[in-house]
């Protein structure tokens, strides 16, 4: 921990909301920054890990980039995901003051601090870093070859119903928990959050040419099975496959070659994130449309608790179950149990884990 650089998040007004997945995830886990506060001043003096998950992390939220320096951050991590990937023009004040301050800028955005020629000028003046992430992956041209079929872990997708539903989190909850089992487990990150959180085989694939995306999926897999050959290969999913705006999951499904999936869903939500027009799709129709397109089995629901009591949630769990036949997990409450069903099904499969 000690070795991370520290950071403070900028995620004013948005840490309450979807739009800070990014801040939340980092403040869940992350070993590339140790994260020591977050900006976001409608949330002043509650604990980032509190308020998210109901455990202290010790990560303050405070009222400004002012109020964060007394942690003394070496970098200023734009923490939210707004639509379109825009910067905010409220965040770019911001960045700028950090710049001003000696504080190097780590941005997940589509819009890219560095080609802004008066942020980018401060920053050569002040000798700081600016990572633009998506920029680091936006020229990477690799092609599919089909040398997955040469890895032998059981890979594993986390998919969705909709976008910013949990699946990120639940993919490191359970590689995490795979790990505490003994088992050697890898996950494959497909968005800027997952570089940030420190994930080694991660590809951002929507900053990615189309045309690569596969083997861009393919590559970090066979990197992971070459480097270490673990047991358990976790393909964290984007976006929903019946997503209008996000239509994530296929090229996942067909370049990762997984082994078998899981569906994250959110019971609680009636409508598509950010868009009220469409409501959530139905449950039993993504999974038929993901058994078909993946030739392979959807082996475990897991439920996201928004807008749901934990009781809502467990009974929600139940009938999930009891409608189609296929285990339900809250990862929140229960990732033991995600864990033990995944390496349970690995066996069955006769997956050899020596």
């Amino acid at each position: 921990m000690s070795d991370m650089e520290s950071a403070v998040i900028l995620a004013e007004k948005v840490f309450s909301s979807t739009y800070g997945k990014t801040a939340h995830g980092l403040v869940r886990f992350s070993t590339r920054y140790k994260i020591v506060a977050v900006i976001d001043s409608q949330l002043v003096g509650l604990d980032a890990g509190e308020y998210l998950e109901g455990r202290n992390k010790g990560i303050p939220i405070v009222a400004s980039l002012e109020d964060s320096l007394r942690y003394n951050p070496n970098y200023l991590i734009i923490g939210a995901a707004t639509d379109g990937g825009v910067l905010p023009a409220e965040y770019r004040e911001i960045v700028k003051q950090a710049i001003l301050k000696g504080m190097n800028i780590v941005n997940g955005l589509h819009d890219f601090i560095s080609d802004d020629p008066e942020l980018y000028g401060l920053a050569q003046e002040k000798n700081v870093e600016i990572i633009d992430v998506r920029k680091m992956f936006r020229d990477r041209k690799i092609p599919f070859t089909g040398e997955i079929e040469t890895v032998k872990s059981f890979k594993i997708a986390v998919l969705g119903t909709d976008s910013a539903i949990g699946k990120r989190t639940t993919t490191i909850m359970l590689m995490r928990e795979l790990q505490r089992r003994g088992f050697t487990a890898e996950m494959i990150g497909t968005g800027q959050t997952s570089w940030m959180q420190g994930i080694e085989h991660t590809t951002v694939i929507d900053a990615t040419v189309n045309d690569f995306v596969a083997g861009a999926i393919e590559n970090e897999v066979v990197t992971a099975w070459r480097k270490t050959t673990p047991d358990f290969i976790l393909l964290e999913g984007q976006g929903s496959v019946v997503h209008p705006a996000y239509p994530g999951s296929f090229e996942i499904i067909a370049a990762g070659r997984p082994d078998a999936i899981i569906l994250q869903d959110a019971p609680g939500r009636k409508f598509l994130d950010g868009f009220e027009t469409y409501p959530m799709p139905d449950v039993g129709k993504v999974i038929k449309i993901l058994q078909l397109l993946s030739g392979k089995r959807v082996v475990a629901i897991t439920i996201n608790t928004q807008n749901l009591t934990a009781q809502e949630a467990l009974q929600a769990s139940q009938w999930y179950e009891s409608k189609y036949r296929i285990p339900a997990i809250i990862p929140m409450l229960d990732i033991e149990r995600l864990g033990e069903l995944v390496a349970e099904f690995a066996g069955q499969r006769q997956i050899i884990i020596d």
